[in-house]
Formats: C-alpha cells, sequence, structure tokens
C-alpha cells in the first residue's frame, strides 16, 4: 500500500502530532522533557521551521510549525525522532522502536484557524486532566505565547504579531482566547483533519491546496455512502 502524502505548502501553518508505540509513554522523566525541547530547537533551525506553539504530554506531542520549505516538516520529525530515540534508548537502557509509526499533519488556515489550533494543542493538558489551567503545566509553549516568559524554540506567527502593539498588549489578547471553550465540532473537525493528513479552514482554503496536491483534502464522513 502506498503511503498516503502530507500534505506540504511553504509558509502555510502545519499542525503535527506523533504518538508513542501503542500509547506507551515516550518522556520518562524531567530531563527527557528537557532534552526534547533542546533537540526540537536545533531541529527547527536546520529545518527552517519557525515553531508558533507545542506541548509534550507523557506520551505524545503536538507542534503547530511553519514551513519555509515543501521538505521542512519530514526534515524536521526525522531529524528529531532519530536524535531523541538514540537518547532515549542510550540512557534508559531500551532498545526498539518510541515512536508509533510516521507523523500525521494537516494545513491550517492562517486566518481564525490558526489560533484554534494553537490553543488545542496548548489545552491538551487541560483536557486530559492533568491541569486546571494550561498555565499549570510546564511542558507547553502556553508560557511563552500568553506571559511572555523567554522560550527559543518559539517564533511567533504574524496573526500572532497583530494581536497587539507591543508584547503584554499580545499576551493579554492571547490569554483572552482561552476565555472561549473550544466545541467539540471544532476539536472533532481539528482531529480528523489532523489524522488525515488533510487540512483545517474553509472550503475555499482545502478546495484550493486539494489542487496544488491533487488530490481529495476533503474530511470524508465514516461509513457507508447514504442511498
Amino acid at each position: 500500500m502506498l503511503r498516503q502524502s502530507r500534505p506540504v505548502i511553504p509558509e502555510v501553518p502545519l499542525h503535527i502530532t506523533q504518538r508513542g508505540n501503542n500509547k506507551l509513554p515516550c518522556f520518562f522523566d524531567e530531563a527527557d522533557f528537557l532534552v526534547y525541547l533542546k533537540l526540537l530547537h536545533a531541529a527547527s533551525i536546520r529545518a527552517a521551521c519557525y515553531v508558533h506553539a507545542y506541548v509534550l504530554m507523557s506520551n505524545h506531542i503536538h507542534l503547530v510549525v511553519s514551513p519555509t520549505d515543501a521538505h521542512g516538516p519530514a526534515l524536521l520529525m526525522k531529524s528529531l525522532g532519530e536524535r531523541y530515540v538514540q537518547y532515549v534508548n542510550r540512557r534508559h537502557g531500551r532498545t526498539g522502536t518510541l515512536w508509533e509509526g510516521r507523523y500525521h499533519s494537516c494545513l491550517v488556515q492562517s486566518e481564525r484557524y490558526l489560533m484554534i489550533c494553537q490553543r488545542y494543542v496548548e489545552l491538551n493538558p487541560v483536557r486530559a486532566c492533568l491541569v486546571d489551567e494550561p498555565s499549570a503545566y510546564p511542558w507547553s509553549s502556553y508560557h511563552h505565547n500568553a506571559h511572555g516568559r523567554e522560550c527559543k524554540i518559539i517564533a511567533p506567527h504574524e496573526l500572532y504579531s497583530r494581536m497587539g502593539p507591543d508584547p503584554v498588549s499580545r499576551q493579554a489578547a492571547y490569554r483572552a482566547l482561552f476565555e472561549e471553550v473550544l466545541g467539540s465540532a471544532a476539536l472533532t473537525q481539528l482531529r480528523k483533519a489532523t489524522h488525515g493528513n488533510t487540512a483545517l479552514g474553509s472550503a475555499e482554503f482545502i478546495g484550493q491546496f486539494a489542487r496544488v496536491e491533487g488530490r481529495n483534502l476533503m474530511q470524508r464522513e465514516v461509513g457507508r455512502p447514504r442511498r
């Protein structure tokens, strides 16, 4: 069976996710999280991918990036995955695979949908009932985007930069976004787009990049077609 391509358009944001094999942990202690972030910073520079948001959960990760080259995301995840697996296997005396196959990703329309995606990513620990609010979880970009904590990994998207004339106002505007609950429809749409390696956005946006990719990026409902 042919592998399904991951749509990549330079300068168009991507939501990327990768899970531990059999949903098992891929981070075992604080040092692992720190090493992954260090490797992410280095890999994002080599792959020329701007990282806008991230969260590291115990058994999976989420990234929101803008590649400058069509090959950037694959290079990013290959470099990051190989180096981190080597580190984990060496440090924890293990062998074999760590990740569950290839990563999943979807194109994200900047206007409206990008901030929905960033909120989805940074709210993962809250939805998992690990914390009551995103600021209580240490391994995400929320601290930088919402409170201005220094983070060399993050390169704000232009849409974020337009949220205010200065850092304090932008951070306040960003925090205000989290006062609105992400509805189940938005969560389902984003998850389907990411798992299906398609696109998240308006019908016009999806159709535009479907023509570029030469395949159907419209999300299809599961099950038999209606008669």
